[in-house]
């Protein structure tokens, strides 16, 4: 494997509950995508919200910009299997800045506490 960046992030579960509390549909519609949403409703609490904030956190910060030069919370999508496995697909300008790489990730959560590790691999040949 050729790595190219990692990142890892870490979300309070309640700040994530509180700002669902506070900003509702409008907080949820500007960073989840509607599959998300769907996904964690069907959880009944905010630990699936918290824990798919933190994948998105730590991509920006693997692709080594942060949230910035025209990349948004909705380009990271974070999508199950049918047995649970999470799988980061990239859209608009975050799949741009990481075409030619495989985003994996590893998800946990415990307590108030939900941490994301994403490792981005270099899927295109190195140069000499």
């Amino acid at each position: 494997m050729n790595i190219h960046a990692i990142g890892v992030d870490l979300a309070e579960i309640d700040r994530v509950e509180a700002l669902i509390e506070n900003y509702g549909e409008k907080f949820l519609n500007r960073v989840f995508t509607q599959t998300e949403i769907d996904y964690c409703r069907q959880k009944a609490n905010a630990q699936s919200f918290a824990a798919r904030f933190a994948v998105k956190e730590a991509v920006f910060k693997a692709a080594g910009t942060g949230l910035s030069l025209g990349m948004h919370w909705r380009d990271v999508e974070i999508v199950n299997n049918d047995k649970g496995k999470p799988r980061v697909e990239l859209h608009g300008k975050t799949a741009e800045m990481l075409a030619d790489k495989k985003v994996h990730v590893s998800i946990s959560h415990s307590g108030n506490l939900a941490i994301a590790m994403i490792v981005v691999e270099n899927l295109a040949p190195m140069e000499s």
